[in-house]
């Protein structure tokens, strides 16, 4: 299931950008998570990102570590492509 993550980080984590980040992609990729892209930007939040995960389980317990982990927090939403917007917006 593809996922787009909006998050904002914790000011203690923004200096230390790489060992946040390495820490994160490892946890990830235990979980089977794997990341479409990693994007920054500058308003309401610090980064958008496009990640597959095997299940929203897998996605929840990523979720939950990173905000133990005191990294910052992000919503994880569902994303569907276009086929799968197509066939529900057929159904009755």
């Amino acid at each position: 299931m593809k996922y787009v993550l909006l998050g904002k980080q914790s000011d203690e984590w923004l200096t230390r950008h790489d060992e946040r980040l390495k820490r994160a992609r490892a946890k990830a990729s235990e979980l089977g998570i794997e990341f479409d892209s990693i994007n920054y930007t500058q308003g309401r939040y610090d980064f958008v990102d496009v990640a597959n995960a095997p299940s929203p389980e897998a996605m929840l317990n990523f979720s939950v570590w990173y905000v133990k982990q005191g990294f910052g927090s992000f919503e994880s939403l569902p994303a569907f492509d276009d086929a799968a917007m197509a066939a529900a917006s057929k159904g009755d």
